[in-house]
This record gives structure tokens, C-alpha cells and sequence, in this order.
């Protein structure tokens, strides 16, 4: 792995004087700002920036000299763009993305490899405006290597939250698929059965650095199974694993497609559910209750939808099934739970659909009927709130990380806006946008 490391540094070693400067101003002229996605836009603004955080935001367009300690400062015209807070994107897989021999890819690609991936994979992610991500299953030691290099300022990417390995039943949704034990033997694995080999499961994650916990509530869709959507866990052990993290400080994150499994997931105390498809107003009375957050993916349904409609043999039989009856109803759950006051928190799978391409999620949501200033808050306040980060990113003000993101248009009145996004700073870093966009799905019609 240390070898994994050395070869991201060199990737970034272009990125990583900014960071290590002891004392670099920079003064962001925001034509407009959205400081706080909950509170109206302002005009003709000044963001100043001491190295990788925020120190004051003042009316009109500040000029170096003018604050103490910016007279070497440089400027960043935005003064044509609205500017806001750098957008969070909830449910990630960042290591991989879909591929047609993904069963061979699960018993040879080694945790080095898929960490140089994930450092690709991540900077897509943050030219798409997206400055911080809660990853929600990936391989462990892979994704908290990935994870640490960017926290310590070694390479450049989004701010990672990790889960680790999710935690799955035998032959649940997170289980292996039907491998030979000798060929994968499920290495750090979050298999479990049971009360207590499940919270000695959620022990083990937390042991070797995650953030939060992500279980397998129902099955999934494209678990190789035919298996369905419903209920995984027994209650009890749901209970149990929740319980485990909790007093260990960690969040809960619950993969929950079917009716009986939200519930049973809702009612032993889990912080948030992941898709929620089968969403109706009884499951949305009781996110209220108990103020759960919903992640609601809809660019995976509609990405595995059109995948199983349109290249017949990319899916086993099982999987195209299950793609085919879920991705069109994930946007009525949306839509329910947004009108019933379900607290919501952008996310989008992504690694279901392609890295880079994670802003559809808010045109999709649109879509289901959520208005763009709702939408803006899920994808930063909402979604800080959610992973626990709130006084570090998620809205501009000082004291907080200089994560922002620009645009040419205005968000609040056309949502497609965040397609394209025309800067991005992240943690006091600007991010060079002049890459190609990821081409496997034609953009924007993903």
C-alpha cells in the first residue's frame, strides 16, 4: 500500500504547494454568492481565503491591502459567476464503476490498484463541483489509504468519509455472489449473522478507521442474486449492529430498498436510508418520527434502467430483473418523501453510474419535483448535517474550509446549471477543470 501512496503523490505533486504554503491569500470576487442554500443570494461579494480556510466574507469587491495580511493577495474574478458553498455528494463507491466482467474484477483486482482508481475516480468527482463524499462500501484497506493520503494533504480529492466494508447477512446483498470459499474468502469482510457476530462486524470497521457504518437492510439490485428488495436482517440484529455503532460514535447508513425493510431499519434507529424505493406515505410518516435522512440515488435507477433496457447482456438474468422493476419507481418515492417532509440528503451511487457524472442526480430530482433551492440545500447543509460535518463545509462563512464551487448560470432558477460547473476549489485548492468529461454514457443524457 505504501507503494500505492507514493505513486499518488507524484500524480498531485503539481496540487500540493498550495497546501503546504504557510501563508497564501486569495480574494474570490462572487458576482453573486449563496453563502447559506437556506438564506437568499447576495450581490457583489468578497470571499477571503487564508490557505485552506475561509476568513471573511465582506460586501463588494475587496482589493488586496484592504484586509490586513492580503496585500500579496491574489485575486479570483467571479464577479460574472454564482458562487456557493462545494456541493456534497452523500453515496459513493468510489474504487470502481460498472464492467461487464465485474465477477472476475472482484477475485483479482488488488486494494493498490483499485486505490489508484479511486484517486482517478475521486478527481472526476471533484471537477464535478462535488467537494466532499461519504463513501458507503468499498474495500477497506483500499478506501481508508485513499481516504488518509487526501486528508493529509498528500494528493488532491474530495473529502472522504468512509465506511469501510458494508455489513451484510451470508449471502445478503453485500455477500460475495456464489464464489468458491478458496477464491474469496471474503478478506475483512462485513459477513455476519446474528446479534453478536454483527456488532463484532460494526467493531471491526470502526477498528481499522470508519467514519460511519453502512448495512445491507433488503437486498439490492444488482447483487447477483435472486434475492429480491425486502428485509435481510432480523430486527434484532439490526438493532444490534445500530446499537454497536452508536456507542461507538458512528453513524448508520442503511441500503433499503423494500417497504418492510425501511421500516424495520427506521424503527431500530438507523440515521439514514440509502434509495428508499419503495418509499409510500406510511414509510415517510416514520422518517419524520425519527428524523432520519433519506439518500434517495436516483441517477442509480435510472442508470441500471437504461443499462438493462439497452444492453441486454450486461446484467445476469437476475439483476436485469431487478433493474428493470425498481429504476422507474425510485422517483414517486422521491417525491412522496419530499411532500410528506422527509428530511433529505443529496447522493448518488455513483460507481453505479459513472464517476464525474453525479450533478444529474439534481436534475432527476427535479424531475420528481423538488425545487432547486430544496435540492441545493440537500446537496450541502443537508448532506453536512447528515455525515456529521457541518462546522467544517456546507456553507460559506468564516471558519470554515474554503470549499466552493462557481457557475455560469444561477442554480436557483435552472437546476441544469450544476452540469457544469466552472470553478472548483476544495479546501483552499483550485481545481483545474480542463479535462475531458467521462464518456461512457453520452452527458448530459446519462
Amino acid at each position: 500500500m505504501l507503494r500505492t501512496i507514493f505513486c499518488l503523490a507524484l500524480l498531485s505533486a503539481s496540487f500540493h504547494t498550495a497546501a503546504q504554503s504557510a501563508n497564501e491569500w486569495k480574494i474570490i470576487h462572487a458576482g453573486t454568492l449563496l453563502a447559506d442554500a437556506r438564506e437568499e443570494a447576495r450581490s457583489e461579494q468578497s470571499i477571503i481565503v487564508r490557505n485552506n480556510q475561509i476568513i471573511e466574507i465582506r460586501d463588494g469587491y475587496v482589493q488586496p491591502g484592504q484586509v490586513s495580511g492580503t496585500a500579496n493577495a491574489r485575486v479570483i474574478d467571479l464577479r460574472d459567476d454564482f458562487v456557493m458553498a462545494g456541493l456534497i455528494d452523500s453515496h459513493t463507491h468510489l474504487l470502481g464503476q460498472q464492467e461487464p466482467n465485474r465477477r472476475e474484477i472482484a477475485v483479482t483486482r488488488t486494494s493498490e490498484f483499485s486505490t489508484l482508481m479511486g484517486y482517478e475516480f475521486g478527481m472526476r468527482t471533484l471537477r464535478a463541483g462535488f467537494t466532499t463524499v461519504r463513501n458507503v462500501g468499498a474495500d477497506r484497506n483500499a478506501i481508508f489509504a485513499l481516504r488518509d493520503a487526501i486528508n493529509q494533504g498528500l494528493i488532491i480529492g474530495p473529502r472522504i468519509r468512509a465506511s469501510g466494508q458494508g455489513i451484510t447477512p451470508t449471502g445478503g446483498h453485500g455477500d460475495g455472489g456464489g464464489f468458491r470459499d478458496d477464491i474469496f474468502p471474503h478478506p475483512h469482510s462485513g459477513v455476519c449473522d446474528g446479534v453478536t457476530e454483527c456488532r463484532k462486524a460494526v467493531r471491526t470497521q470502526i477498528k481499522y478507521g470508519a467514519d460511519h457504518i453502512k448495512y445491507v437492510a433488503t437486498g439490492g439490485v444488482l447483487s447477483m442474486t435472486a434475492t429480491g428488495t425486502e428485509q435481510q436482517f432480523t430486527d434484532e440484529t439490526q438493532v444490534a449492529l445500530i446499537q454497536a455503532a452508536h456507542a461507538m460514535g458512528r453513524k448508520v447508513a442503511a441500503h433499503a430498498h423494500g417497504k418492510t425493510g425501511m421500516i424495520a431499519a427506521l424503527r431500530a434507529g438507523v440515521d439514514s436510508i440509502e434509495h428508499g424505493s419503495y418509499l409510500d406515505e406510511e414509510v415517510a410518516d416514520l422518517f419524520v418520527q425519527t428524523g432520519a435522512y433519506l439518500v434517495p440515488t436516483l441517477i442509480a435507477g435510472h442508470t441500471v434502467e437504461r443499462i438493462a433496457s439497452e444492453r441486454p447482456n450486461f446484467y445476469t438474468p437476475e439483476v436485469a430483473q431487478k433493474a428493470l422493476e425498481v429504476g422507474p419507481i425510485m422517483r414517486n418515492a422521491l417525491r412522496i418523501a419530499h411532500e410528506k417532509g422527509v428530511k433529505i440528503a443529496f447522493g448518488t451511487d455513483a460507481g453505479v453510474n459513472d464517476h464525474g457524472t453525479n450533478p444529474y442526480e439534481a436534475v432527476l430530482m427535479h424531475q420528481a419535483g423538488m425545487p432547486e433551492r430544496d435540492i441545493l440545500i440537500s446537496a450541502t447543509v443537508n448532506a453536512a448535517d447528515l455525515i456529521g460535518i457541518s462546522e467544517i463545509t456546507g456553507t460559506i462563512e468564516s471558519g470554515k474550509d474554503a470549499d466552493i464551487v462557481a457557475y455560469d448560470g444561477n442554480p436557483l432558477e435552472d437546476i441544469n446549471t450544476l452540469l457544469y460547473p466552472s470553478f472548483v476549489m476544495a479546501r483552499g485548492n483550485e481545481i483545474d477543470l480542463d479535462v475531458p468529461r467521462p464518456d461512457i454514457f453520452p452527458w448530459p443524457d446519462i
